[in-house]
């Protein structure tokens, strides 16, 4: 709950500009919320306000973060969020500084992120046409999307039930902060779609929520009228489990990434995978090149003769006219 008064208020003006102005999607709104109110309450316990920020305190709330077991990334995101709700109220004349300009960011790791080799999602290709009926054949289109076409999980359940009409082999997605682009799907994603539009009206609920269900791709018989996130999850781990996969590894995320480093492993330009994700700023589609650079060594290091030799010992001598 936002704190009351002045900095409760500052806040609400925050985070609708956000929304209204930078087109911040809600989960996004929610978690500044959130990390706007952590501060604040910490603050409280030192007996200071938002309002009157200083360097000093919001030093001593990035040693309370560490001290409390923090890992630098959730630091250095909340500090994001209380350098533009500074930055915010400094342009807006709400205040004559900003506090935040000298602090230092945590420092962070560059963890890589999961991925599954391309024979995995085969099989869980294989494990999703391998299930009867309407539900094996929504797996199958789901996979699709979010394999060949690198979607997001939120642009999945968002698409619209035209998203794909007949004789279209692209894709218009709207992604984060509005932006939208254009992606490219292989014949099998389009033909997979194409077979999960002849059975989706399975999905359709009945009564009330039906007109709302008929505007997704992806209806369902829940509340909210369309599959949500966390239930696109729970079908992916489920699905892992039939193709013989540790299911901690999968997550409409991984797919996500498997789509990003495949492409790169297949030498497709970095600019090309930028556009392909929708991503604002190239350096965060650069990650996928460290991906395949690991996954090379690791390689070299499994198979290669040298690799493999035991520390001290000689090459066996090569046959005589080899080089």
């Amino acid at each position: 709950m936002a704190p009351p008064g002045i900095a409760g208020r500052r806040i609400e003006a925050f985070l609708e500009m956000m929304a209204a102005e930078r087109g911040a999607a809600r989960n996004t709104v929610e978690a500044y919320r959130r990390d706007l109110d952590d501060l604040a309450t910490f603050l409280a316990g030192r007996g200071e306000t938002l309002e009157a920020t200083t360097p000093a305190s919001l030093e001593a709330y990035l040693a309370h973060l560490a001290a409390a077991g923090r890992a630098p990334r959730t630091a250095a995101r909340r500090l994001s969020a209380i350098r533009q709700f500074h930055r915010f109220l400094y342009a807006d004349g709400m205040r004559a500084d900003d506090p935040t300009l000298r602090l230092d960011s945590p420092r962070l790791g560059r963890p890589l992120p999961k991925v599954l080799e391309a024979g995995e999602c085969a099989a869980l290709l294989a494990a999703a046409k391998a299930r009867p009926g309407p539900e094996g054949i929504r797996m199958v289109a789901i996979l699709e999307l979010l394999y060949a076409g690198g979607l997001r999980v939120s642009e999945l359940v968002g698409l619209p039930a035209n998203a794909v009409p007949a004789g279209t082999t692209t894709l218009l997605v709207h992604g984060k902060g509005g932006r939208e682009r254009v992606v490219p799907l292989a014949a099998s994603a389009v033909a997979a779609v194409a077979a999960y539009g002849a059975v989706r009206a399975g999905f359709l609920p009945k009564g009330a929520l039906r007109a709302r269900a008929e505007r997704w791709l992806f209806p369902s018989r829940g509340v909210d009228a369309r599959l949500t996130r966390r239930r696109v999850g729970q079908m992916l781990k489920d699905l892992a489990l039939q193709a013989g996969l540790d299911p901690a590894r999968l997550s409409p995320h991984v797919l996500r990434h498997a789509f990003a480093t495949h492409l790169v492993d297949g030498g497709a330009d970095l600019r090309s995978v930028q556009r392909m994700l929708g991503h604002a700023d190239i350096a965060t589609t650069q990650i996928y090149t460290h991906v395949a650079d690991e996954r090379l060594s690791r390689l070299v290091h499994a198979h290669h003769p040298l690799a493999r030799r035991p520390p001290g010992t000689k090459a066996a001598p090569g046959r005589r006219g080899e080089g």
